[in-house]
Order: structure tokens, then sequence, then C-alpha cells
């Protein structure tokens, strides 16, 4: 009997955490179950928001061998709290993969920073083959945001080199990230450029009347801005906040913000008085239909530094659901380059427009708003740009391609 190619997938998210990058993992790896891989994967027990995620230490879910390591369970409440996190998977992940079974391939995802140490580690102590999946580009991220002072990602920043560099392969999330991971040294040969994904959303047929969340939240025909998401320190919400308050007795517009974040309190605090403007939680993603479909365009923001750093995975849901764009940030990243190349949107770029961003928005806001075909017309380009390169099968079956070449090296 031919014995089935194993790989082991290294993050500290996976299903049911609400983490986009466990989200993203969970589908890849069920979806290799399926063509033949043995699959397993090492995640941690804590959750992305806090807590414990409701599942089991061990499991085989959809054929994928999950292993849940302990956690202290603190989230994202603190920085301190999260570098504990951090640090205690990251030694329990390399001690696993020291003395743990052989697989394949080990593909380590950049959850937390300084993930792929582990997977270079191995290599050196027993020849472990494994491969970087850079979801963000670390610690340039952490230094950026201030969370790590640039003396220590200075003496990071070697380690971090040498374990990209020892990878089979890294894969990019797009031109603009593939760029800054060759600006810190890794050979452009070995990166594979493959962007992150959404399920497929058919957009609503029936309208307001049968989605369920515009019941419950009351809407009926009122032109409802989205925000859908992580609000994140990567994220900006200045010119957004400040549409907003401009915003908020014009009648008929409707802001509702899903999700959480370390800025929800920020947002809460500017917004959380305005009669048009609602925070609900993150909805479980069977409701993703729903959710998306509600809004009538989606807002989509981006620090101008994070360009090529970080990538927001929730655009390629918002055109699965075939919604128009408004972007708030830089004109070059990935996102903002697939907003303008089909056509989904606009990109209003602080950097390039300053104090005038926010006016633009508000103008932008009211131009989409009184017009539903120009809106609709976005909307069919959106669709048929995520079937062709955003779609979960696409980008999985890009994946398994780049996998079977490595292992079969």
């Amino acid at each position: 009997m031919t014995r089935k190619p194993s790989i082991l997938f290294v993050n500290q998210h996976y299903w049911p955490d609400v983490a986009a990058t466990g989200q993203i993992l969970s589908d890849l790896a069920e979806h290799l179950v399926g063509k033949g891989f043995e699959v397993g994967v090492l995640c941690s027990q804590g959750a992305y928001e806090g807590g414990r995620v409701k599942a089991p230490p061990r499991e085989i879910r959809r054929g994928v061998r999950v292993t849940r390591l302990p956690s202290p369970a603190l989230g994202r409440r603190s920085n301190r709290g999260r570098l504990l996190e951090y640090v205690a998977f990251l030694a329990q992940v390399a001690a696993r993969l020291a003395t743990g079974r052989r697989w394949d391939l080990v593909v380590l995802l950049t959850t937390p920073s300084m993930l792929p140490m582990s997977g270079w580690v191995a290599r050196r102590a027993r020849g472990r083959r494994y491969a970087v999946w850079s979801m963000d580009v670390h610690p340039e991220v952490e230094v950026a945001l201030g969370i790590l002072p640039p003396w220590i990602a200075r003496g990071l920043g070697p380690l971090d080199r040498r374990s990209h560099r020892g990878a089979e392969f890294v894969v990019a999330l797009g031109p603009r990230m593939k760029a800054r991971l060759v600006d810190k040294g890794v050979p452009e040969a070995a990166i594979r450029t493959i962007p992150v994904w959404s399920h497929d959303v058919e957009p609503d047929g029936a309208g307001r009347g049968g989605n369920a969340l515009a019941s419950e939240l009351g809407i009926k025909d009122e032109f409802v801005v989205m925000y859908s998401g992580n609000a994140g320190l990567a994220h900006r919400f200045e010119e957004v906040l400040e549409a907003m308050d401009r915003l908020r007795d014009d009648p008929g517009m409707e802001f509702v913000f899903v999700g959480g974040g370390p800025r929800k309190a920020e947002i809460l605090a500017r917004a959380g008085a305005n009669r048009n403007f609602r925070y609900i939680d993150y909805r479980p993603r069977r409701d993703l239909a729903d959710s998306l479909t509600l809004g009538d365009v989606h807002l989509l923001t981006l620090r101008g530094d994070m360009a090529g750093l970080v990538v927001p995975v929730k655009l390629y849901g918002i055109m699965a659901a075939g919604r128009p764009v408004v972007m708030v940030g830089p004109r070059g990243s990935e996102s903002g380059r697939t907003i303008e190349e089909a056509r989904i949107g606009h990109v209003i770029d602080p950097d390039v427009e300053g104090r005038a961003a926010g006016e633009r928005l508000v103008e932008t806001l009211r131009a989409l708003r009184d017009d539903p075909e120009g809106r609709l017309r976005m909307g069919h380009r959106a669709r048929e740009a995520f079937r062709a390169d955003f779609e979960r099968g696409v980008c999985c079956e890009k994946w398994e391609s780049v996998i079977r070449q490595a292992i079969g090296r």
C-alpha cells in the first residue's frame, strides 16, 4: 500500500477559533485530506479573543489530526499577556518538533512572530524539512506598531532571516509582501505567491427581506456601510470616524461594525452615541453570507506603513458577496491594487490626500448611495475577480501543487 504524503501545519489558531489565520488554515488542511494527504495541525488551546477554544486537546476533525497545546488563555487583553501566550506556544512547538514524529513537510505560519525559527532549529537538529506561510512579516510589524522596541527587533532580525532562508519555500500573500521578504534576504526563487481566500458567498437574491441579520437589527431600506472583522492596530480609523461624525444626521445612512479587536473601544467611544451606528459581535462562519450581504458597501482600512507587512483578508469575503469596497489606506498595498485593478470600489490614500481624505470618504459614500446601478456593476466585477483568483478551491489547488513539488524534491 502506498504511504500517504504527510504534512504538519503549525499555527497558534485553528478551528473553531474566530482568527482568520485559523479559519483559512482549516480550509487548506481539509482540502489536502481530500487530496490524499495525511494532515496534522499543531495549535494552541488559547482563543484569539481570550479564554480557551471549545474543543478537545486532541481530535480528528474531518480527517485532520488536531493537537491543541496548553495555553495561559490570556488572548489579546494586553501586550504582556499576548507575549506570555506567544512564549508558551513557541517553547512547546520547539519541543514537539525536536522530539515528535517525522513528517514529510512541516509548514509554519507566522502566528506568533518567530514561529518559523522552530522549523529552523528542528532542521538543524533532526533534518526536518519545513516551509513558511508568511501571513504577516515579522518582526517588522511589531516595530511599526510600537509593540517591540527597535533594539530587540535588531537582535531578532538575523534569527528571523535565517529561519526564512532555511525553508524549502516561503509563501507570500501578494507582490508587495514578496518584495518585503526579498528586502529581508529571502531568495526570490524560494518565494511562492498565493493569496489568502474566502468561502464563496452567494449574493442575496431576495434582498433585505430574506436576510436574518437585517431582521435581527431592524434594518430595512437604510444604506448600510459595513466594517467587518478585526479592528486592529494595523488598521486606521481616523478618516472613518470623521466621516461617521459628518454623516450622523444623514437620513438613511447606517454604519454597522461587525467583530472586535483592540481598537473597538476607541471606535465605540467616538461613535457610540451616533443614532446611525451600531457595533455587533463576531458572527459564526455559517452566518457569513447574511452578515456580508447586509452591507451595501464595505469599508477596508490599513495604515500606510503596513503595506506589504499585513494583508487584510476581509477583502475576499466582501468580493465573494458581490459588494463594492472603499479602502482608506495605501494605494500600492495588495488590497489597494486588487480594488483598483478589478474596478470594484475606491481607494482613498491619506498619505497622498492628507487632511482631505475624510471629506473625500464622505463624498464617496454619498455618491455610492446615490448610484445603485454603479454599485451593482462593481459587485458583479468583484464576484468575477473573486471566483477567478481568490476562491477557496482555486487557492488551495495552488497550495497543493507547491507542496507536492516540495515533497517530491
